[in-house]
């Protein structure tokens, strides 16, 4: 409609143009009167013509409406939708918003079925320890083959102040949960506490996990004086603070423990375990740095409430590493120093034991190790053993381990026993990072 009025009106003043010429060649005064009065007539017409055609429109929506107001409702039949198929068995279901609580009403969208099943479930991975000797062993003699361990982790955040870790370990002897606590990193004064089952803050080698360890087995000062195994781990409290300076990062670290251990003892309630740290971290140059720790704790052991154990613990560990060639060079140094006391029946028993260990790792995946070991025997410290071991491990990925350790170790007895060990180490999962 607003097309055909502009193609008239343009029409028009065409013709006016056409006209121009020899209108003006006439005289002014006789052509004006007859030339205003043609446009005046020309513009009542398509004024008329533009409103009738703009009250037709009009007429024709208020029909609709009345028309569209008039109708029946559709049956439900024909109004209900079709509901989506049930979600796949992997999918979670997803909390509804209700209306006027800050969202909209209906369920929260779904992008895929990995992160809608998560929405509920932790991070999981499983850990699996092969191990495997060759030699002869007649003081410590094991299998030649075994599935030593597999640990399954279970980690995630429980809200925005704190984050829970399980980490249950599986063996020939059974399954037991090998950690399980949650931590609270935002308290007030700066605090970091931990509550539940824990490995021990003593040391470097006491807190990691078996697959975390750069050799296949652990040093002779963990058996002896520590207790074997998987070290010091017991139900407690941790409760650490950064020690504000300006010359390096320093923490220390209060526990309180049950008291049941490898270790300690417990005879009655209040038969607790007491721990504490005190570590040093700093940068030596932009490709080196020093950590430094030492560790205290005592309980009750198992010779009553009134005989305790106190051990004595210095950990030192060096790390190079070129910006530059980060993924082909780096070198690594540690040794740890252990110093136990125990009281038993005819006085006290005191040990000392150490290892001394360095990694070099000269290839994208390959590394090379030595390690030196000497521990005396916890409640017979006349016997001292002695043990150095030689290492190669391959790192496939960073998802898989393949290790070879030869180890030699004399013992106080006078035997001595040479053996290959070999491990294999293959995870699935996210599995979250040890403590540096």
């Amino acid at each position: 409609m607003h097309r055909s009025l502009s193609l008239r009106f343009f029409a028009l003043l065409i013709g006016l143009g056409a006209v121009a010429a020899p209108v003006s060649a006439q005289d002014p005064a006789a052509s004006a009167p007859s030339e205003l009065e043609s446009l005046r007539r020309e513009l009542t017409s398509l004024r008329q013509e533009y409103g009738e055609r703009l009250a037709t429109l009009e007429a024709r929506l208020q029909a609709l409406q009345r028309a569209e107001a008039a109708a029946p409702s559709p049956p439900a039949e024909a109004t209900a939708q079709v509901s989506p198929p049930p979600l796949p068995a992997t999918e979670a279901a997803v909390p509804t918003v209700a209306a006027g609580a800050g969202g909209p009403s209906g369920t929260l969208p779904v992008y895929s079925a990995v992160a809608s099943s998560k929405v509920f479930n932790p991070d999981i991975a499983v850990i699996g320890n092969f191990l495997g000797a060759a030699g002869a062993n007649d003081v410590d003699a094991g299998p030649t083959l075994t599935l030593d361990e597999a640990e399954a982790a279970f980690q995630a955040i429980v809200d925005p102040y704190a984050r829970a870790d399980f980490f249950v370990a599986f063996g020939p002897e059974g399954a037991e949960v090998e950690e399980g606590f949650v931590t609270f990193p935002a308290l007030p004064g700066g605090f970091l506490m931990k509550v539940g089952k824990l490995k021990n803050a003593f040391g470097k080698v006491n807190t990691l996990h078996a697959h975390a360890l750069p050799w296949t087995d652990r040093p002779l000062v963990m058996a002896n004086l520590l207790g074997g195994g998987e070290g010091l781990a017991d139900a407690g409290i941790s409760l650490a603070r950064l020690i504000p300076n300006p010359w390096l990062f320093l923490e220390a670290t209060g526990e309180l423990y049950r008291g049941e251990s490898e270790v300690f003892a417990t005879h009655k309630r209040g038969d607790v375990a007491y721990l504490g740290r005190l570590r040093g971290y700093g940068d030596l140059s932009e490709s080196s740095n020093l950590d430094v720790g030492l560790s205290f704790a005592t309980g009750k052991n198992e010779l009553g409430s009134d005989r305790h154990t106190s051990l004595f613990g210095a950990d030192f560990t060096f790390r190079y590493r070129p910006l530059r060639r980060a993924i082909y060079r780096r070198f690594l140094a540690r040794a740890e120093a252990v110093w136990r006391r125990s009281d038993v029946e005819d006085g006290q028993a005191r040990a000392f034991g150490a290892y001394a260990s360095a990694e070099y790792q000269f290839g994208r995946r390959w590394f090379a190790g030595l390690r030196y070991d000497r521990s005396d025997r916890a409640l017979e410290p006349t016997l001292t053993d002695e043990g150095q071991s030689l290492l190669l491990t391959y790192w496939p990925s960073e998802f898989s381990q393949v290790r070879g350790q030869l180890r030699r170790t004399r013992f106080a007895e006078g035997d001595t026993a040479s053996a290959f060990l070999f491990q294999f180490l293959f995870s699935i999962g996210a599995h979250g990072a040890h403590p540096f």
